[in-house]
């Protein structure tokens, strides 16, 4: 199922029903007719490259930047793409990822929220909303069936450009942002393989990784770095990965919407909203005048 909605003003009141009222206290004016253009449709197919002469052709059917997108949707690397594979294609193909989100242009369950940030683990994806209007998706690669990814309502702590992972020294996190201190869980930059393969974290393409790292927010601590006087932007982590069967995208090709957040997703939301919106009430408005500062306290990091 898919859910979408739009934001409402300070009074609670619907946006569209305050244009509609305004537009019958003036009856002089004349609103414009607006066209109205049907939604796109976008059906996926299965592409099976069995042989190197399929791979090749396969590379050479498509722009960089259309091939780009298709792993994207493959949640894969270039790199990881070889003999052998089957990959989900659109039929109609745009050189912006946006076009094919699997989540809701517009949330209204999280249009208070200044900045959020959504993990869904079935569909192997992240989504940034601001004030419940989507701004950014993308693949992302979580934990692997013996080390899963916490579900949870979380919050962006500390952030480092340049992380060493304590599993592997010779692992290095880019524009690494933990969202799980104690844990030392959180999103960076890593290799995406097309299935969950992580040691906890959640794995992002580097340009995907960069942009969380400027775009979230931090905890704020006091000065001594002991106490967090605000927490960061809320990651809230969700959703069940299937270990077991097909990966989920190729399902698009039977079912274009068999992505999209589905009721107990969405129940599973709004269980995360009240908890944040409980935490909002708690925060007392003297503790945000206290002097601030940033230390970065992890204890453990993994890939």
């Amino acid at each position: 199922m898919f859910f979408a909605g739009s934001c409402t003003n300070k009074s609670g009141k619907s946006l569209d029903k305050d244009i509609k009222k305004n537009a019958e206290i003036d009856s002089t004016i004349a609103l414009p007719k607006e066209k109205l253009e049907p939604p796109l449709v976008i059906n996926y197919k299965i592409d099976s490259l069995k042989t190197s002469v399929e791979l090749d052709s396969f590379k050479n059917r498509y722009s960089e930047a259309h091939l780009k997108v298709i792993y994207a949707l493959n949640r894969i690397e270039a790199r990881k793409v070889g003999k052998g594979k089957n990959l989900i294609v659109p039929d109609t193909l745009f050189e912006d990822i946006f076009n094919y989100s699997p989540f809701p242009k517009n949330l209204e369950l999280i249009c208070d929220i200044p900045k959020t940030v959504l993990i869904s683990q079935r569909i192997q994806g992240f989504a940034l909303y601001e004030n419940g209007a989507l701004v950014k998706w993308g693949p992302v690669s979580s934990g692997k069936q013996s080390t899963p990814t916490p579900n949870g309502l979380h919050y962006g702590n500390y952030k480092a450009k340049r992380k060493i992972s304590t599993v592997n020294k010779e692992w290095i996190l880019p524009y690494y942002f933990n969202f799980m201190n104690f844990e030392g869980v959180g999103v960076h930059q890593y290799a995406l393989p097309g299935y969950p393969a992580s040691h906890a974290c959640v794995r992002l393409y580097m340009d995907d990784a960069n942009y969380i790292y400027d775009w979230a927010d931090q905890w704020e601590l006091t000065s001594n770095g002991r106490d967090i006087i605000k927490k960061g932007t809320p990651f809230m982590v969700f959703g069940t990965y299937d270990y077991k069967s097909e990966v989920p995208w190729l399902q698009l090709a039977i079912d274009r919407l068999n992505n999209n957040l589905i009721d107990e997703e969405m129940n599973t939301l709004k269980d995360y909203v009240a908890k944040y919106n409980e935490y909002i009430k708690s925060i007392k408005p003297n503790d945000l005048e206290k002097d601030l500062s940033l230390e970065e306290g992890t204890i453990v990091t993994y890939n």
